[in-house]
């Protein structure tokens, strides 16, 4: 069957089972949605009308409608008409019009009256103007990301709509073998930490889950793209579980060597994505590094990037469809779901995971649909490999900052910018507002304000507690004055000659960046202390420093080598980690439902991901694989 009479019998599928009364103008299929172009705009049809949701579930695709494009109103015209509609009460901020989906999102500080009474006011405006309204709600923090990829969208919208119509005929082109096989190729972070990347293959299919850098290890970088089984040009879809650059930081290089499909995650991760890959160029020019990738690379991932929501049924390939459920690990980090075929095969990959809620965000899903297959991370997944509490974790926290501030001396908190830093806001802002310790300077260095703003963005995917603090309790930890933003040298020696201090400061793992220059500064004075609060990669001086190492070498501003002693008090808490203990996977293994019928570890030591192979295998009684790197499985 060739493209155009499939479209041709989808088109006729959608009309025989759509009501009588809707007059259809055309049909597109805008990469994996399809889009029904009408001339009602009076008919309540959105994401939840039954209409939708009743074509969906006979289509089994995602059917969106928009409104004929002829009929919708100037964009001045419409945004005098909604603002006089809703009133100022609502505190509309800012308007943007996507010609490309004919939607107008409305940012405002109270969405429910731009909403109305029962959605009476996106009725009225759909009816109106032939728009499609959203609300989002005006982030109480400026993101710098976020405002530069809605300029590139708006800029781009003619580019992106080409981008997603070619998309589309891809994921909806006819199958050509019903025979289904199931194949998974280790192309990094097996038996390591690290540059993670899984190919899954079926005879009509080509799909990666993550492409990350190995951040620790700079001779063995990148994934191995050099096997036979990968070819960029083959390329279906690119799957990203989470923004942290072992998982997220190559996949602008893809681009750079002519993949143009789409990259697959939720909207928190593309936009912390984004401003890694972003920062990662700049790094690279100021360390004077050939960088892998270029800032237009980064802008060619964004326009081929489609935003999910967690728990939608997504056609990313002919005979593949993808869910994302939470991960629980960091701001909008994802579990993957795929459906090979037609109920044939059911894999899934939970990326990094932490199967326990935090103050952050809620703990990893553990429902789905089906599973045969489960590709589960073993970062902590030792047999001595024991979390403390966070209560624990806290305690022990609150003993070393009151104990350091008390002898005068200053604490550094290497940090990732996404995911503990928030955590430590958090913590770190109870902790004074309480008088828990002692009211002293708290201050932020590098990425860390500008991940937090984006996390204010995005209240919808935090713990349930933190987003009722922030929307309906008037107390947003991320708003605090306890904590002042470091942008510049001449501020960073500042707080080296000012009295006692807390400094939050990337990279996480001492591999660069601020956090290495205040280590510098603060090393020699017994009296100060550091603390470990994320996973140390096996080869950074994060690394080295954990397991005893008390020197270590510096290049200054002038290119010479310098030798810093380290004297300062070294502490490691593992209760803040984003990661799941061996405990923990083994109750997330109990409670997945249903239960696999076989596990394969990943992301962890090569002794770790074995151990914990073999202690599924024992205990649980299941198939279990620890495969190295560039193996092949045939799942199915």
């Amino acid at each position: 069957m060739s493209f155009e009479s499939e479209l041709q019998r989808i088109k006729d599928e959608i009309i025989s089972n759509l009501p009588q009364e809707v007059k259809v103008q055309k049909i597109e299929f805008e990469g994996p949605e399809i889009a029904v172009y009408s001339e009602n705009s009076d008919l309540s049809i959105d994401e939840n009308s039954t209409v939708l949701k009743d074509l969906a579930k006979i289509m089994r695709k995602r059917v969106v409608f928009r409104w004929n494009v002829e009929k919708r109103k100037d964009p001045n015209e419409t945004e005098d008409y909604i603002k006089n509609l809703v009133g100022e009460e609502a505190e509309i901020s800012a308007m943007e019009f996507d010609h490309t989906r004919g939607e107008v999102i409305i940012e405002s500080g109270k969405p429910g009256l731009v909403i109305g009474k029962k959605g009476v006011n996106l009725k009225e405006i759909r009816a109106n103007t032939f728009w499609q309204p959203k609300t989002i709600r005006t982030p109480p923090l400026a993101s710098r990301t976020i405002q530069l990829i809605r300029g590139m969208l708006k800029q781009e919208r003619k580019t992106q709509k080409e981008i997603l119509l070619r998309i589309g005929k891809r994921i909806h082109r006819p199958i050509l073998f019903n025979d289904l096989y199931v194949r998974m190729t280790s192309l990094g972070g097996f038996r390591e930490v690290g540059r993670s990347c899984i190919l899954m293959q079926t005879r009509d299919s080509n799909v990666l889950l993550d492409c990350g850098l190995n951040v620790g290890n700079p001779n063995e970088k990148y994934p191995f793209f050099d096997i036979p089984e990968f070819s960029v040009r083959d390329l279906d879809a690119i799957i990203v579980s989470h923004a942290h650059l072992d998982h997220c930081g190559l996949v602008p290089f893809l681009f750079k060597y002519g993949y143009r499909g789409p990259v697959y995650c939720t909207l928190p991760t593309r936009n912390l994505s984004t401003m890694l890959q972003l920062d990662y160029v700049q790094i690279c020019e100021k360390e004077g590094i050939i960088s892998p990738y270029s800032k237009r690379d980064v802008k060619t991932t964004v326009l081929h990037t489609i935003p999910l929501s967690w728990g939608k049924v997504t056609d990313i390939a002919p005979d593949i469809k993808l869910t994302l459920h939470n991960s629980g690990h960091i701001l909008g980090s994802s579990i993957v779901h795929l459906h090979f075929g037609k109920g044939g095969y059911n894999f899934v990959y939970t990326g990094d995971f932490k199967f326990q809620k935090t103050r952050l965000l809620e703990k990893a899903n553990v429902k789905f649909p089906r599973v045969e297959s489960l590709l589960l991370e073993a970062t902590y997944g030792g047999p001595q490999d024991r979390i403390p509490s966070r209560h624990e974790s806290e305690r022990e926290l609150k003993q070393i900052l009151n104990s350091t501030i008390n002898k005068g001396g200053k604490i550094l908190i290497p940090v990732l910018a996404v995911g503990r830093a928030q955590e430590l806001i958090i913590i770190l802002e109870e902790f004074i507002s309480k008088g828990v310790i002692e009211n002293v300077p708290v201050f932020l260095d590098g990425l860390i304000s500008e991940a937090t703003a984006i996390h204010t963005a995005n209240p919808d995917f935090l713990s349930s507690d933190l987003r009722e603090k922030i929307l309906h309790q008037g107390k947003n930890p991320f708003l605090s004055d306890f904590f002042t933003t470091i942008t510049s040298h001449e501020e960073r020696l500042d707080v080296l000659k000012g009295g006692p201090c807390i400094i939050m400061a990337t990279s996480g793992m001492l591999i660069g960046g601020p956090s290495v220059q205040y280590l510098k500064g603060l090393a020699n004075d017994k009296s100060n202390a550091l603390i470990f609060v994320s996973y140390q990669v096996s080869g950074t001086l994060g690394n080295r420093i954990q397991r005893g190492f008390r020197e270590f070498q510096y290049i200054d501003a002038k290119g010479r080598t310098q030798l810093v002693k380290l004297n300062l008090n070294v502490f490691t808490l593992e209760g803040f980690s984003g990661h799941s203990s061996r405990s923990q996977i083994s109750q997330f293994l109990r409670r997945i439902q249903p239960r696999p019928k076989i596990v394969i570890t990943n992301h962890g030591e090569e002794s770790k991901c074995v151990s914990l192979s073999t202690m599924i295998h024992k205990k649980l009684r299941k198939a279990t694989k620890a495969p190295k790197n560039r193996e092949t499985l045939i799942l199915k």
